[in-house]
């Protein structure tokens, strides 16, 4: 049966990429997996213009001094107020100084806060300047399929604003998108090591019970990152590992940590500290570890990157991410086989995940997460994304950005997204009023959806009341809503 070029090039935008842009499912007729595999051969393919933003360090660093000094103002505003009640408020002109000076100390906008253009704070423009660059890749790429797959190891490898903000959006760029075509275990080195992952799960703090720094505070370990590690970014649940493995890896991951933030030029990277890490050798999954320090973690990482349990649960995960909530087995077997056979090299995953006959399934049942239906709707009509906007809305419909719920990061699949339809039409709504006026739904319909726009959805447009109506109606179309 001969399939028509358009229909896959929509397909392969709406399931692989960000969502079509005017003209593209056009563009990529021809070819659309060989579109798609030219996207994973562009120069810099990943990467984003981030030159002047703060890497994770500098920010945490930043925010560090950005509390300290609003710390000190509210304890010099408290003194004052203090001041005035011990000698009487407004007590004649010394008095009337103590309360202007008092005002003036508790209503002054912080350093990094602009009276005249009203910037938001620092911690607000930490993460949306981050923000910003993350939908600016999204909304400027030809396809997006690289984008998808960063979002798809953020999410794998999440750590949440709401733990540690300045890091956020820095630790993707520093952690995942470097690594994103690349080989797993460097990712997941990369990962496990980062500052903003050792604090999320608690591995700063980490200190093995027979360590130098463990016998003088009587402290021990915390297990959130080896635990995690193992069930959730490698090996996954009920792959064989046990109780005993947990402990010994945390043991191993003893003395992973970081500078803290207060320290100025290095504060917020990351350091080994020799006297924080439990001597001896250990045994995980059944191999033994001898001591070398650091090194001993990276050895451990690197048989988890090469188990075959890892190849199974990140060709599932893939599968459900991209294809169906249900993911055909075949098409997991592939990814399986690619990831073993590859030594984990991504790149060669990814092709294999969009050369795969079962990953063009005609049948469209994954619903679009909150974030990709977001980024389809501001490509198709061309509408430039307002940030704080942007994430409000993210918030409203159950997917802030970078602030998952757990570490295992927002779920795939589509009953934890379905009650939140509502939501989105009201969104689509807002949306529609502010630019449909300069849009012709009708024609959205084609460069948005082309053949895969049913006849009751053309009908259903086309019978709106006005333009506003009718762009929300292709916004909520099921079949823009789904990849």
């Amino acid at each position: 049966m001969t399939v028509d070029p358009r229909l896959e090039a929509a397909l392969a935008l709406h399931r692989f990429g960000t969502g079509p842009v005017p003209g593209a499912i056009a563009a990529i007729a021809d070819d659309p997996r060989g579109a798609l595999l030219a996207d994973l051969e562009r120069p810099g393919a990943g990467q984003v213009a981030a030159a002047n933003l703060p890497n994770s360090a500098q920010a945490s660093r930043a925010l560090f001094e950005f509390r300290a000094e609003r710390l000190a103002r509210e304890k010099l505003a408290q003194r004052a107020k203090q001041e005035m009640a011990a000698n009487g408020t407004g007590a004649g002109a010394d008095g009337e100084a103590m309360k202007a000076n008092a005002d003036a100390q508790s209503t002054a906008p912080a350093p990094a806060q602009n009276a005249q253009n009203q910037q938001p704070e620092l911690p607000v423009q930490l993460i949306q300047n981050e923000a910003k660059v993350r939908i600016d890749a999204a909304l400027g790429a030809q396809i997006g399929f690289v984008e998808r797959l960063v979002w798809f190891w953020s999410n794998h490898f999440c750590i949440s604003a709401d733990s540690i903000l300045s890091m956020a959006g820095a630790y993707e760029r520093e952690a995942i998108r470097p690594h994103v075509l690349g080989r797993f275990v460097d990712m997941l080195t990369a990962v496990e090591s980062h500052p903003a992952m050792l604090f999320y799960l608690d591995n700063a703090e980490s200190i093995g019970p027979n360590s130098i720094a463990g016998i003088n505070r009587d402290k021990g370990l915390n297990e959130n990152l080896a635990r995690e590690a193992m069930e959730l970014h490698t090996l996954g649940v009920r792959s064989g590992y046990t109780q005993a493995d947990v402990t010994n890896f945390a043991k191993v991951l003893t003395g992973w940590t970081f500078i803290g933030t207060g320290v100025p030029v290095h504060g917020g990277e990351f350091v080994f500290f020799p006297r924080f890490h439990e001597p001896g050798e250990q045994i995980v999954l059944g191999k033994n570890y001898p001591d070398t320090g650091f090194e001993q973690g990276r050895a451990v990482l690197a048989d988890l990157a090469r188990h075959p349990a890892t190849a199974g649960h990140i060709g599932e995960k893939l599968a459900r991410h991209f294809v169906a909530d249900e993911p055909p087995p075949a098409l997991v077997a592939k990814l399986e086989k690619s990831f073993r056979d590859s030594d984990g090299n991504l790149k060669e995953v990814a092709k294999t995940l969009v050369t795969a006959e079962e990953s063009w399934t005609p049948r469209r049942t994954k619903l679009k997460r909150p974030f990709a239906w977001n980024i389809a709707a501001l490509r198709l009509t061309g509408a430039q994304g307002v940030v704080g906007r942007f994430m409000s809305g993210q918030r409203l419909l159950g997917e802030p950005l970078w602030r998952p719920p757990a570490p295992n990061g927002f779920p795939d699949y589509q009953s934890a997204w379905i009650d939140g339809l509502s939501e989105r039409l009201d969104i689509a709504n807002n949306f529609a009023s502010r630019v449909a006026e300069r849009l012709d739904p009708i024609a959205l319909i084609e460069q948005g959806l082309g053949p895969l726009a049913s006849a009751e959805t053309r009908q259903t447009i086309a019978r709106a009341e006005s333009r506003t109506q009718a762009l929300a109606l292709l916004l909520m179309a099921p079949e823009f809503l789904r990849s």
